[in-house]
């Protein structure tokens, strides 16, 4: 079956899911305290077998700064309101009404209304809630714990955190506690409080599974992954940790069905409160950027490039114009740090940089062939490069075949074609060690071991000097890739 990533937005047409009854909000007391205290579970010998948190004294302390959040668009359909007969006489219609009685006051439409969950991260009503909750809707309403609701202005939203800001007009406002997500240690028992399928002040608990998880499409947030159930409707609800202070924002599961399978991804509470805090003061997030394009460093690649351990972002293309063309960055270099803290793998990089302020300058580990050195760059802003300079897409380079030739040792067959300004080596068949590589028929080779090959003269001369680890930059389909050519 298909795995799929999944936002947790409850999504509903013409029956929509409302909030039940709950208990008032209680008084918040000091972020030191921890709620959860260990509950025994002694077996029949009187050992202890092993200690389980009880969350009850965190959920009736921290649930009331967990809020409901209904968004719709205000898009009326006359053709609704004129069958409202109809919908009388659907058999189906009285069995909705005692499923879910207290259907929110929106109007009937074809326009689908969202449901999530938020949390209040001041007194004077500001709502913190996930980006996708509030797309495309014009009507967003805020319930409190107990039972309050306010109209809300959404004051900005960043698709790429995933995260929301709402003001309502409410003041002395049960506010949460903020935590430290870097504190987290896998193993940590952590709760959610949220909404699942309009069930509101849902507690559910497990624990941190991992930290720093990368999403596909996700370039920017580095999840905290748990084993929390979640399920559509808890989308933007807040993620405690013991102390009942706020760790993350649950935004998305990873699923084959559509629903809760033990996996579970929510948003640091650090990135989500920077994201936050440039909405609130500008409208709109601020991102810093280099201006590569980078890739894995696998353990292949760490042999042709002479490192000690596969780590780092390794360039494959420095866009034109970027701070990194700038500062003299080049495609083979590899980032192993930005300001003397380690990039692990590829993802830290864009993680680590966004979150820092276009302007600023960042001093970044590179190794260059076989040795490290340190280059500083002045971050630019996200968004600032033209599609030009970003375009990636190559028109067919080759226009007729010269002359071809092969390279035995990797099963390599390479034909030497007219290119735009040069010739280029195009792959013709790859077999046995280049096809283990990743060659294909098609690709382009660019470089063998950081140097530029045109023809079968300067591919032999790189193949001699290159060793029996060799790195080879290829184009396909115009994305330039590193692969590890490893001779016997």
């Amino acid at each position: 079956m298909k795995k799929t990533l999944l936002s947790l937005t409850l999504i509903a047409a013409f029956t929509l899911a409302a909030c039940g009854k709950d208990d008032a909000p209680a008084k918040n007391t000091t972020a030191s305290q921890t709620f959860v205290q260990p509950v025994e579970n002694k077996t029949n010998d009187g050992t202890v077998g092993m200690l389980l948190p009880n969350f009850a004294e965190l959920v009736a302390r921290e649930g009331s700064t967990v809020v409901n959040i209904q968004a719709a668009s205000e898009k009326d359909n006359t053709s609704m309101s004129n069958n409202d007969d109809l919908a009388d006489n659907d058999p189906f219609s009285e069995f909705f009404k005692r499923l879910i009685p207290n259907q929110p006051d929106f109007p009937q439409s074809e326009n689908e209304a969202n449901f999530g969950s938020g949390v209040i991260i001041s007194e004077d009503g500001y709502v913190m809630t996930n980006a996708h909750v509030i797309k495309g809707m014009n009507n967003i309403k805020v319930t409190l714990n107990d039972k309050r609701e306010y109209p809300a202005k959404l004051v900005g939203s960043d698709e790429k955190s995933d995260i929301a800001l709402l003001k309502i007009d409410a003041q002395n406002l049960p506010a949460a506690k903020i935590g430290n997500p870097d504190e987290l240690k896998s193993g940590e028992w952590v709760a959610a409080i949220g909404a699942p399928f309009g069930f509101d002040n849902s507690v559910t608990a497990g624990i941190v599974s991992a930290k720093n998880r990368t999403l596909p499409d996700e370039t920017y947030t580095p999840f905290i992954q748990t084993d929390v159930a979640i399920n559509p409707g808890n989308s933007g609800g807040p993620l405690f940790n013991l102390k009942g202070q706020v760790v993350g924002i649950n935004s998305q599961i990873y699923s084959r069905s559509g629903g809760f399978m033990g996996i579970s991804f929510a948003i640091p509470i650090d990135v989500a409160m920077n994201v936050a805090d440039q909405l609130k003061a500008t409208g709109k997030v601020h991102r810093g950027q280099l201006g590569v394009i980078i890739q894995e460093v696998s353990y292949d690649l760490a042999k042709t490039f002479g490192l000690d351990k596969p780590t780092g972002a390794l360039i494959a293309k420095v866009i034109s114009g970027s701070p990194a063309e700038k500062a003299g960055l080049r495609v083979g270099d590899i980032i192993r740090s930005v300001n003397d803290n380690e990039v692990r793998s590829s993802s830290d990089l864009p993680m680590t940089i966004g979150a820092l302020a276009p302007g600023k300058e960042v001093k970044l580990g590179v190794w260059r062939k076989g040795n490290m050195t340190e280059i500083t760059v002045t971050l630019g802003e996200q968004g600032s490069q033209t599609a030009l300079n970003l375009n990636n897409k190559a028109a067919k380079p080759y226009s007729g075949s010269i002359d071809g030739f092969e390279f035995a040792a990797a099963g390599l067959t390479i034909s030497v074609e007219n290119g735009v300004d040069n010739s280029v080596l195009l792959v013709r068949k790859a077999q046995g060690i280049s096809a283990n590589a990743g060659l294909r028929r098609g690709d382009i080779i660019v470089e063998i071991a950081g140097q530029a090959v045109h023809n079968k003269a300067e591919f032999e001369s790189a193949i001699s000097q290159a060793g029996k680890n060799i790195p080879v930059l290829i184009n396909r389909g115009g994305n330039m890739i590193f692969l590890a050519l490893i001779l016997p």
